[in-house]
């Protein structure tokens, strides 16, 4: 097994798509964390400013107590890993569509054990893009935040933890679509098209009905609830008193409307990415490699 995974990602490494999505994945977090982390400095201006300062006495909060950079940090993080998963449909439909997946079956004992590593190929280049992730939005919030706004040393942890998941699962999500489709174009199109517009839709749709629960059980409101609802759940903590009415937008800007704890967000997105993963690995197990 070893020998596979080493031919596996040395065959992920030998290509240009690993490279040439992560240039624009780290550019994707960085400029976001950047005019994320502005926009919360200047939100923080504002509050802070001797014409608010009456208003947050009465509403009895200090702004000081303020984290606004986890917004930011959680926003950047799902908007970037998008990346990872294309990156995950685009290869393995790459190989499938090539037929160079052919070699793999025809030098492996078994059609499960080539799999199998691919699999951990693939976990791996997840965590790699998530790293990537998670250090490229880092220095851009650093950058433009106020030091007071920005999380500490345990919550930068739990933000970053769940950022690596979130793309390991984004990844293997993508490989599943991936296999399933066996073309790249229509691979990188069903997947943008999904994440980027319908299932964004559809949660307005039923944000307006009221019905932001069921925001919890899609793919995209699952995988976006991980990093925001440990955004929000940081901010919180720290903020003091919060009235009842503003959670629910707090959470929204977040990226968790709708969403459960991040661990019951993760499986539900878990489930959704082992589906599709399955689903591909079935699909590939049956396919004429002639």
């Amino acid at each position: 097994m070893g020998n596979l995974i080493k031919a596996e990602f040395r065959k992920t490494t030998t290509t240009g798509l690993w490279w040439g999505l992560m240039i624009p994945t780290v550019l994707l977090a960085l400029g976001w964390a950047l005019g994320t982390g502005a926009i919360g400095r200047s939100i923080m201006d504002v509050v802070s400013s001797s014409e608010a300062e009456e208003l947050t006495r009465l509403l009895g909060v200090d702004p000081a107590q303020w984290q606004v950079s986890v917004f930011g940090i959680a926003r950047s993080i799902n908007v970037a890993t998008v990346f990872p998963m294309i990156f995950g449909g685009l290869a393995i439909s790459n190989e499938i569509n090539r037929k160079t997946i052919t070699t793999t079956f025809l030098t492996s004992p078994n059609r499960v054990a080539a799999l199998t590593a691919k699999m951990v190929v693939y976990i791996a280049w997840g965590a790699i893009y998530g790293l990537a992730i998670v250090a490229s939005v880092s220095i851009g919030i650093a950058l433009t935040s106020d030091s007071g706004a920005l999380p500490s040393a345990g919550g930068w942890l739990a933000l970053a933890g769940v950022g690596v998941l979130a793309s390991i699962l984004m990844t293997m999500f993508g490989v599943g679509v991936g296999a399933l489709m066996t073309s790249t174009a229509a691979t990188t199109v069903v997947l943008l098209l999904y994440m980027l517009i319908i299932e964004n839709g559809l949660q307005l749709v039923l944000a307006a009905q009221e019905l932001p629960d069921v925001i919890g059980f899609l793919p995209n409101g699952a995988v976006n609830g991980m990093t925001g609802s440990v955004a929000s759940s940081l901010f919180l903590a720290n903020a003091g008193v919060v009235p009842d009415e503003l959670v629910d937008v707090l959470r929204a800007v977040a990226g968790a409307l709708g969403a459960f704890d991040w661990w019951l967000s993760g499986l539900v997105f878990l489930v959704w990415s082992a589906l599709f993963f399955l689903a591909g690995w079935a699909a590939t197990q049956r396919k004429d490699i002639t």
